[in-house]
């Protein structure tokens, strides 16, 4: 069965795959978007070439579907039916989610997924996010890439994903950051070929969502 993986980069896409690769060699891509204007990933702010990167070190090839800057919802779904559309011209059968446990967010892409000749999966659907934390963390690397200011300060981005940072962040936010509270980036760890070297970049601020949200970046940069 050929599946796509969701590809953000990010812990919970990381982990999704490990599991997958426990039991299940369908995974043929990661799919993942970036922003035209800045060529970033919208949420986490990671740079395309640092994807490219890390898709080579895992050793599957990675599809990056262009949104326009500042694209609408309706943007986005037209860009991603027709990315759906394709991979199942191609043989794909099914497209694989990370989430955890967000009802709300599955059954939208259950509704996007509807009329397509595609199913969709979730590999980690249902387990105990205190538990993905502290296996991830014990088993990757990760840099922390962005964080919402309503849940963690700005001096949490930037930090590693590990034992410290689960034992410091504040008690209402999700240990895998399921709510947005933060985003990842994963540079190493058992789906790796070799590691993704970064140095970290300047910290940044901005209003995002038409000021429903302010996140802090801290940029990533390619290390030799």
């Amino acid at each position: 069965m050929g599946t796509v993986l969701s590809w953000s980069g990010g812990k919970d896409a990381a982990y999704a795959l490990w599991k997958m690769r426990e039991s299940d060699s369908s995974v043929r891509e990661l799919l993942t978007t970036v922003s035209a204007d800045t060529d970033r990933a919208s949420m986490h702010g990671v740079r395309r070439g640092l994807y490219e990167r890390q898709a080579d070190a895992i050793g599957l090839p990675i599809r990056f579907v262009e949104l326009p800057g500042d694209a609408s919802n309706d943007e986005y779904e037209a860009v991603m039916a027709d990315a759906m559309a394709d991979y199942a011209r191609r043989g794909v059968e099914r497209v694989a989610f990370a989430d955890l446990y967000l009802e709300d967010v599955r059954a939208y892409r259950e509704s996007r997924l509807a009329d397509a000749e595609i199913e969709g999966h979730w590999p980690v659907w249902g387990r105990d996010t205190e538990t993905v934390a502290r296996e991830f963390a014990d088993a990757f690397a990760a840099t922390v890439v962005a964080v919402d200011d309503d849940a963690l300060d700005a001096s949490f981005a930037g930090r590693r994903f590990d034992a410290d940072f689960l034992a410091d962040r504040p008690e209402n936010v999700d240990p895998c950051g399921e709510n947005g509270e933060f985003h990842t980036f994963v540079h190493d760890g058992p789906i790796f070929d070799r590691p993704v070297p970064v140095e970290l970049g300047e910290r940044v601020t901005k209003e995002v969502g038409h000021g429903d949200a302010t996140i802090h970046y801290r940029d990533l940069l390619a290390a030799e």
